[in-house]
């Protein structure tokens, strides 16, 4: 019975995204054409990238709000540097590191000072934004390079393949996490951390690099998306970001992921890519506004969780 619950939970989010692109297909004209189905997927890679390093943060038994800051901080200097002549091959890397040195603070502070994530990333976040403000004093006039844009165009191809370069790179970034979180030491950690932390530390876990290395991988995903954002943008805009944060941990715990840690895993998270996209695109084909949409979303969320949290958590079992 157990195994059966199991299975139903892992296929629920994949059946409910195969539900709602019938019914969308149905409801909006057009909607199962190619260009639509190119741009479900070019939107779904993008909440994807960014809700890769919260899922394995979530898994770990932590919560990072600092990933819509640190895309609009890639996101602004990315455009900025690149408006100024600076080389996109210099301040490419140079914003992704950032991204991974500010995801490792987090880890560092939350995990030394015993600090609730929560706190510290939303504290990290007000300081990125602050900073940002601070160093153009509200102009974030700036450009990005013809091949990022390219890169998250609908109509981009990945040389032979006809799919945008940020799908593709999506699909890398799915295996590489499965099995990082499968059959890597980094993986069974992050389970043990997020299922009992007492019994990972007395098992001889190490917590600060576990979660320091967890958090360095989230903010440098974060910076990834902040400068395909700027791409698909064609701008530098420090706000672009603030959807992910809502959509990122939703993504996580519509695909069955629990926010409490120590199950699931970046699969189930890409099922919930594709359900809030779909959402999202079907909402929009309906007239409804943002309002609108981030209740639908809510209630999405109140049901399948209402069918999730009925599983007792990891350390009940045991």
């Amino acid at each position: 019975m157990n195994w059966l619950r199991h299975r139903l939970d892992v296929l629920a989010p994949f059946a409910i995204a195969v539900g709602l692109f019938v019914v969308t297909a149905a409801v909006i004209p057009g909607y199962g054409n190619l260009v639509s189905i190119r741009s479900l997927l070019l939107l779904a890679s993008l909440l994807g990238i960014a809700s890769a390093g919260q899922t394995l943060t979530i898994i770990m038994g932590g919560i990072d709000l600092s990933v819509p800051a640190v895309i609009g901080l890639a996101c602004v200097a990315f455009a900025v540097a690149f408006g100024q002549g600076v080389s996109p091959f210099i301040i490419g890397p140079a914003v992704i590191v950032a991204g991974i040195v500010i995801g490792a603070i987090n880890g560092l502070i939350s995990r030394t000072l015993r600090v609730s994530s929560l706190i510290v990333t939303l504290a990290t976040s007000t300081i990125i934004y602050g900073a940002i403000w601070a160093n153009t004093k509200g102009d974030n006039r700036g450009s990005v390079p013809d091949f990022v844009t390219d890169f998250v165009s609908v109509i981009g191809w990945t040389g032979p393949i006809p799919l945008p370069g940020s799908v593709i790179l999506w699909i890398l970034l799915v295996v590489v996490f499965v099995v990082l979180e499968r059959r890597s030491v980094l993986g069974r950690w992050s389970y043990a951390s997020g299922a009992n932390p007492g019994a990972a530390e007395l098992a001889r876990i190490p917590s600060l690099l576990l979660w320091t290395v967890v958090f360095a991988i989230s903010g440098g995903l974060s910076a990834v998306a902040g400068i395909l954002l700027a791409g698909f943008s064609s701008a530098a805009d420090p706000q672009v970001g603030d959807a992910y944060l809502f959509t990122t941990l939703s993504a996580v715990v519509i695909g069955g992921t629990p926010i409490i840690g120590g199950r699931g895993g970046y699969a189930r998270t890409i099922a919930g890519c594709f359900i809030i996209t779909e959402l999202t695109m079907l909402l929009i084909g309906l007239g409804l506004d943002e309002a609108a949409q981030q209740v639908c979303l809510g209630i999405l969320i109140v049901m399948l969780v209402a069918i999730y949290g009925r599983e007792s958590h990891v350390r009940m079992q045991i």
